[in-house]
């Protein structure tokens, strides 16, 4: 895909996606504009700097609920990234409503204002706690991902919206990862994990964007990516940062899983094995979707899960990404 004559518009655009995928996008992508969409004046004024007030940054102070300034920020909007979020468990279990608001809601205002602006393409990013979710950050995650999928069927003959979705796991020292949680607790002399059998699917930040600009470039509408990434055991994960700490255990949170899981036995019936990923096929009307060729069909039973996957990270790599 040729960026140099594409808008993006990039919500959640200060947080540590946005501001990688800003990098990324003007280092080797050069789009003619990326317009920043956040609620946060002192996180975009900083991301200015950082960047050097490149002139091809434009910064939307706006909310994912406010419907109306959504209408406005996509005006002339060829392809939407959407990652604005309320992402911490905890906060979404204190606050229920408000994760319902911003990620349900708010991502069916993007999903509205992309169809009333003719957006050509709309990527929202989702999470492994999607999937078989078991606290309310993840089912407000599987809904907002429900609502994209279905979106495709409301284009009509007038309208060239493609909307789809990549779901995929932890991000390696990302705002809210808990490699700077362990990185603080190293001081102490004590790192603290939940349980020591849990294990999680680990990408790097460019990892993360990198596979996000792919599935913009391939993808057609209605259809979920989901990555090829290798897990890690936390306990490994703690011993690689601070291996002269001691470990406490501190017993599973509410919400928590001992694995995570980015595709479950029923998706598998319905997806495809490429090199890299495997995609999730639209089980609706198919919009005329034709999957990319050399797909392999998934054996009975397959199922996608960090604690079974068969690529993981060792102790080497995982001190050279951080």
């Amino acid at each position: 895909m040729n960026y140099k004559n594409k808008t993006i518009l990039l919500t959640g655009g200060t947080g540590s996606f946005g501001n990688k995928f800003t990098e990324i996008m003007l280092k080797k992508y050069n789009p003619k504009v990326i317009r920043i969409y956040s609620r946060d004046e002192l996180k975009q004024w900083e991301m200015e700097k950082k960047f050097n007030y490149d002139k091809r940054l434009r910064f939307f102070i706006g909310d994912i609920r406010d419907s109306e300034r959504l209408n406005r920020a996509m005006e002339g909007v060829d392809i939407v990234v959407h990652a604005a979020a309320l992402k911490q468990v905890p906060a979404c279990e204190y606050n229920p409503f408000e994760a319902v608001m911003t990620n349900i809601i708010g991502g069916q205002n993007i999903i509205n204002a992309a169809l009333n602006k003719n957006v050509d393409k709309v990527l929202a990013i989702s999470t492994d706690k999607a999937v078989n979710p078991v606290n309310l950050y993840g089912a407000t995650k599987m809904c907002m991902e429900k609502l994209f999928v279905a979106a495709n069927n409301y284009r009509g003959s007038t309208h060239k919206t493609n909307m789809s979705c990549a779901r995929y796991g932890n991000v390696v020292g990302s705002r809210g990862s808990v490699v700077p949680v362990f990185k603080k607790q190293k001081e102490s002399g004590i790192l603290t994990i939940t349980d020591e059998r849990m294990t999680r699917f680990w990408l790097t930040l460019e990892q993360g964007v990198e596979f996000v600009i792919k599935c913009i470039e391939n993808m057609q509408g209605g259809e979920v990516f989901v990555p090829k990434i290798p897990s890690m055991k936390i306990t490994e994960l703690a011993r690689a940062i601070a291996p002269e700490c001691k470990i406490k255990y501190t017993g599973i949170r509410p919400g928590e899983k001992i694995h995570e899981c980015l595709l479950t036995e029923d998706e598998a019936r319905h997806s495809l094995e490429y090199k890299n990923y495997y995609l999730i096929l639209p089980e609706g009307p198919k919009w005329n979707f034709k999957p990319p060729k050399n797909g392999k069909e998934l054996p009975f039973g397959f199922r996608y899960e960090s604690g079974s996957n068969n690529c993981w990270l060792t102790k080497n790599q995982l001190l050279k990404i951080i």
